[in-house]
């Protein structure tokens, strides 16, 4: 059960008790490694962004205004920051036919997900988000593994909410692509 709501430490922190930074280092941490990991699939760039998103979060709490929650404000820095490393790694990933992506339904995926066990169904999954851009995995894992809303994607990353929509639709049926794929392997 949490004490305090994540404004109390805020407040307190912009009013220059620095102590209660440990509270929100505490508690979102492992989020954000995960996230960063998700995103950047590397352990050690994860350590090293994760402690880069802290330090920007810690020079940059007195900018914090309220308008979305904190968990909002520091997953846009943690999705931002990863984003970046991996633009300056010109790392390669799968690209994905338009039409081959266009021709797949909705009920295919639905049907599909449905049919293996779902601890295989899940390495499997496992396996296709790593296939993904870098982006794609960081919308994915926010929105399905952190429960983030469609409302609280377009603050982290800045897109509008159609194209937040429409990017999700389109990674959920590159993820249905790459699964048959390694189903028909």
């Amino acid at each position: 059960m949490e004490l305090y709501t994540d404004l109390y430490y805020v407040k307190r922190i912009q009013e220059g008790d620095l102590s209660c930074f440990a509270c929100l280092l505490d508690k979102y941490s492992r989020q954000v490694h995960s996230l960063i990991l998700k995103v950047v699939c590397s352990r050690e760039d994860a350590e090293e962004l994760t402690q880069d998103v802290f330090m920007k979060v810690y020079k940059n709490i007195a900018s914090f205004k309220g308008d979305s929650s904190f968990s909002t404000w520091i997953y846009r820095i943690a999705y931002n920051t990863a984003i970046s490393a991996t633009r300056r790694r010109r790392m390669e990933y799968l690209a994905i036919e338009e039409s081959t992506i266009n021709n797949v339904s909705e009920e295919e995926v639905a049907r599909m997900m449905g049919q293996t066990d779902p601890s295989e169904q899940i390495e499997q999954l496992e396996k296709a988000i790593g296939r993904l851009s870098p982006d794609e995995r960081g919308m994915i894992l926010l929105y399905y593994m952190q429960e983030k809303t469609i409302d609280d994607l377009v603050e982290i990353t800045g897109l509008t909410v159609s194209n937040v929509k429409t990017k999700l639709f389109r990674i959920r049926k590159k993820l249905f692509v790459l699964l048959k794929e390694m189903e028909e392997k």
